[in-house]
């Protein structure tokens, strides 16, 4: 821009060419310039597009090795909470040279009342196991049995409504004691009174039911915000 100004203004001083005419050329090269940057943004957004494109589609056309629906279902009477693993063989896939669990045999039963506790030291294998039971992962040999069924074989939402984990650390959202109840349960055919009693139940069992439902320290009882990760409850 300087260099034509500077020529226009010598060409303008020896009568070559006229102001009008010079402000007319900078005015139509502003306007030339300024359609090739919109260009060139142009094919700057379409390179992160097609670059974005590429994982979108490579996310759609994944399937993943656990099937997410599909197997077999039990009645409620069926379930009685048989726990089995046999010959079970597994590493991470992250790491196929390293085998975390070698011909595990694991039999627990029904009993209710029964507590069976996974003791040894640390990357011995306890939480692989779990991981198993859960069906994160399969095993590379042996099986799994959940009540004298593969639970290859069983409908996995079906199967994790049968199971439930609780880690070490808490895992809140940070909405309200009821939300954070009832995240994952499909509630389409309970009413309000049938909702309250889920959350009652759930309470009790957690041994929360009489510190929620204190007015003095929870006078929103259940619509209480928890904060984000619960900072705003008491970490037992």
């Amino acid at each position: 821009m300087a260099g034509v100004v500077y020529l226009a203004a010598v060409l303008n001083k020896n009568g070559n060419v006229s102001v009008g005419a010079i402000s007319s050329f900078l005015f139509y090269m502003i306007m030339l310039l300024f359609n090739f940057t919109m260009v060139a943004m142009v094919f700057g957004n379409v390179s992160s597009i097609l670059g974005a494109s590429d994982k979108i589609v490579e996310l759609i056309e994944y399937e993943p090795k656990i099937k997410s629906s599909g197997g077999s279902k039990m009645e409620n009477q069926q379930v009685q909470g048989v726990l089995e693993l046999k010959n079970v063989h597994f590493n991470y896939p992250s790491k196929p040279d390293v085998e975390v669990l070698r011909g595990v045999n694991l039999t627990v039963d029904g009993d209710k009342k029964r507590v069976v506790a996974l003791c040894g030291t640390s990357g011995c294998g306890k939480s692989s196991i779990i991981s198993l039971i859960e069906r994160f992962y399969d095993p590379l040999m042996g099986e799994v049995l959940f009540n004298g069924k593969n639970v290859k074989d069983l409908d996995p939402k079906w199967f994790h409504n049968q199971i439930a984990i609780v880690q070490q650390e808490p895992v809140l959202f940070s909405g309200t004691i009821k939300e954070n109840i009832l995240y994952g349960i499909d509630l389409t055919d309970k009413n309000e009174k049938e909702i309250e009693s889920l959350m009652d139940e759930a309470c009790r069992k957690a041994n929360a039911y009489n510190f929620v439902h204190d007015k003095e320290l929870f006078p929103l009882g259940y619509s209480t915000l928890v904060g984000e990760r619960g900072v705003k409850l008491s970490g037992g």
